[in-house]
């Protein structure tokens, strides 16, 4: 996966209609992987490595995020 060019901190800088808004561990997740290749399994790693939370939490909650991402075209899967 890779955040798509022309995307930075979540707000795309050619169509201001429509803005993504992160929450705090979006956030952290988002500037840990810009303008790098990653996988789910990153993302869930960078979780559990910062906040307290469960495997099982961290990937229920890095599914939901990549499927946001998706649906609103900021990252393409590899």
């Amino acid at each position: 996966m890779r955040i798509k060019e022309g995307f930075i901190e979540g707000i795309a800088q050619v169509n201001f209609n429509k803005m993504l808004s992160l929450n705090e561990s979006a956030a952290y997740l988002w500037k840990e992987v810009e303008g790098k290749e990653f996988t789910r399994e990153t993302l869930v790693g960078l979780l559990l490595d910062k906040y307290e939370v469960s495997r099982e939490q961290a990937g229920a909650d890095v599914e939901k995020l990549v499927g946001v991402w998706i649906q609103e075209g900021v990252v393409t899967e590899s």
